[in-house]
């Protein structure tokens, strides 16, 4: 006799970098997480919107409907993949870039429910993400998560590639 074992499927998940340029400088759009955790952290706490990939989804398809559900925007233009990154915490995160400008201040983001306070059998809704902004390259280096640098680097590697052709 035989018995089945779950089989946990490793996290991966996806997101687009919106960036735009604004005279000669790039900019990057990021997201700062919703929630009582993070509302006080700033510097390493802001994100690239993303989420996970459900079962069977393309990768980009993914990501582009994680920046709609934590936005409410959909890209235009053109996606430039970024690759893929380990995050320290073992998720797997994929990128793709995309040269579209867009207003923060109309997010509107899904939101999450968890039990706040700890241990007091309350569940409080939190939104993904609480703000949105656009922060230059050398700025944002400071505000994203250590883990998604990374893509910063890429991301100024493929717009240098592009200007050099």
């Amino acid at each position: 006799m035989s018995t089945a074992r779950a089989v946990s499927l490793p996290k991966t998940s996806a997101g687009i970098l919106l960036f735009r340029r604004t005279r000669d400088i790039i900019e990057v759009l990021l997201g700062h997480p919703g929630g009582p955790f993070w509302k006080k952290k700033d510097a390493g706490a802001w994100s690239i919107p993303k989420g996970l990939i459900a079962f069977g989804e393309e990768p980009l398809e993914a990501a582009q409907r994680e920046f709609f559900e934590e936005t409410g925007h959909r890209p235009r233009g053109a996606f430039i993949a970024l690759g893929a990154s380990k995050q320290s915490g073992g998720k797997t995160v994929h990128v793709w870039a995309s040269d579209d400008d867009w207003d923060p201040q109309k997010l509107k983001s899904n939101a999450f429910q968890m039990e706040w306070p700890p241990h007091s059998g309350e569940y409080q809704d939190f939104p993904e993400l609480d703000r949105a902004s656009w922060f230059a390259v050398h700025d944002a280096r400071d505000r994203i998560l250590k883990g998604q640098l990374v893509f910063l680097d890429r991301l100024e590697d493929a717009l240098q590639s592009s200007t050099d052709q």
